[in-house]
């Protein structure tokens, strides 16, 4: 393979790196600066010479350990790919953060063991919080403003992928897109996106939030708490197209501290239903959207540990909150059964609600809807640590992605895993590798020992410390939640 290569916009210059190549920060639409700052991205334009794809580009503008970080100009994609080998298949990774933190040049994340299995990795860069996935457009005077600009951004590196990977070496017609957490999210929102379809075939998702998708005004429920953290009324919103965007984190931070006390159990700021994503992906999907695409779809035991806490929570953290929940929602007569249900359980109840309500009722849907048209697989991530036990944090939210990846350096896996004896924490992480690899390659996660997912009752593949495929009956979870829904209107 060589080390210049020209796609359809020009030549760009990779380098060989751990033995792989790699080919860093390519942009992949116009730099959503000026003008198009609050504006759909936009295709790039095509550029003479040779672009230098020696690094990633900047992580897009967010708030790290109090401080602002990033840039706008932030919509790049990286290829990581073997040294040898044409037509290779494609994993797209999607970040997590709550459409809010995160960047594709994580280290936890780097695709170094996906290309030493014979991948083409891509990693994308979007557009996040404020300026990705508020949605400002309902208001006097922003009219002017994009919804779904995050959303778009996604949708435009997965069609330069489509256009472009093959002359990486990458066979476009086997990608397989994946993501954990809000990128996870943006996966199963990409099974009810029209315009990418035939973009993959294959999706991987790892703690899906397959519910956070608003419509115009209740995205305003958020909005107008954002308005009030940043001192502004409805007429000063057009000014954010000129301000300094690193203010916007002072409205971002507002409501991350007030959306729970003002809407019990609704998500923070994320796609918005219009054009690019006409219907709910739930329901988008259950008609039968992605009929042409085969996925992998599982959670965590203790999802809800990382969100749940005493103050500034992320979901209820009381029968109080989870009561005015469900009347918000027209759903009070179910509040005693879901108080009965939640108390039965030896863990914490508000955790173990936030765990099924955002993650785990939502996939067990999904994949059920799903595995009317194509092969479904789920998975449940139960590995316990040391760690994992003293903290309370169980099984956590993201506490899969190390081994999925195989990360053994990364400061969060030493947290995590450091306790473990390292054969048992290898041995599961081989496992996980090697399932999410085949499946990656064939469709397959593990050939004829895991049972494609087909019912409430039906195969999942449980990763432990003694990982088995058993029948996991989830009806008494689908019967306690029924089709309620919550903040659709």
């Amino acid at each position: 393979m060589k080390e210049i290569v020209e796609c359809k916009y020009g030549k760009i210059k990779g380098y060989e790196r751990r033995g792989m190549l790699e080919f860093l920060g390519i942009p992949f639409a116009k730099p959503p600066v000026g003008e198009l700052r609050f504006k759909r991205a936009v295709e790039c334009d095509k550029w003479d010479g040779v672009f230098d794809a020696k690094e990633f580009g900047p992580k897009s503008m967010q708030l790290e350990n109090g401080k602002v970080v990033g840039s706008e100009d932030c919509l790049t994609l990286n290829i990581q790919r073997p040294l040898e080998g044409d037509n290779l298949p494609v994993l797209v990774w999607i970040h997590g953060g709550g459409y809010n933190t995160g960047a594709a040049s994580d280290s936890l994340t780097d695709g170094l063991t996906f290309v030493e299995d014979g991948i083409c990795y891509v990693s994308i860069q979007y557009r996040l919080n404020v300026l990705g996935f508020y949605d400002f457009s309902s208001y006097p005077g922003c009219e002017d403003f994009d919804s779904n600009c995050g959303l778009s951004d996604q949708i435009m590196a997965l069609k330069w992928v489509h256009e472009n990977i093959e002359y990486f070496g990458g066979n476009p017609d086997d990608v397989t897109i994946m993501g954990e957490s809000a990128g996870a999210a943006s996966v199963t929102n990409m099974l009810a996106v029209p315009s990418v379809k035939g973009y993959f075939q294959k999706a991987i998702s790892e703690s899906s939030l397959p519910n956070c998708v608003m419509t115009h005004e209740m995205a305003r429920e958020n909005i107008d708490l954002f308005i009030e953290g940043m001192g502004m009324t409805e007429a000063d919103l057009p000014k954010l197209k000129t301000m300094d965007p690193a203010e916007f984190q002072k409205g971002n931070t507002y409501v991350a501290m007030k959306h729970q006390y003002k809407n019990p159990g609704i998500f923070l700021p994320g796609p918005i239903q219009d054009d690019l994503l006409p219907v709910r992906p739930m329901d988008a999907i259950k008609e039968g959207s992605a009929k042409d695409v085969m996925l992998l779809i599982g959670t965590n035991l203790n999802e809800g540990n990382m969100f749940v806490r005493p103050e500034n929570t992320n979901f209820p953290n009381s029968w109080e909150m989870i009561k005015e929940m469900l009347e918000k929602n027209g759903h009070g007569d179910s509040f005693e059964a879901i108080k009965n249900y939640y108390e039965s359980f030896s863990e914490d109840s508000f955790n173990k609600f936030a765990t099924d309500y955002a993650f785990e009722m939502p996939a067990v849907k999904l994949a059920i809807n799903q595995s009317k048209y194509n092969t479904a697989y789920m998975y449940k991530f139960q590995y316990v640590t040391k760690m994992g036990r003293e903290s309370g944090m169980g099984a956590c939210h993201a506490f899969e992605i190390s081994l999925v990846f195989k990360d053994k350096d990364f400061e969060f896996t030493k947290a995590v895993y450091g306790e473990e004896k390292p054969e048992v924490v290898e041995a599961v992480s081989d496992l996980m590798h090697r399932n999410w690899v085949d499946f990656i390659k064939t469709g397959k996660p593990d050939n004829d020992n895991w049972k494609p997912f087909d019912a409430g009752n039906s195969w999942v593949r449980i990763y432990d410390t003694d990982t088995a495929t058993v029948k996991l009956d989830r009806t008494p979870l689908l019967n306690i939640w029924k089709d309620m829904r919550f903040y659709e209107d």
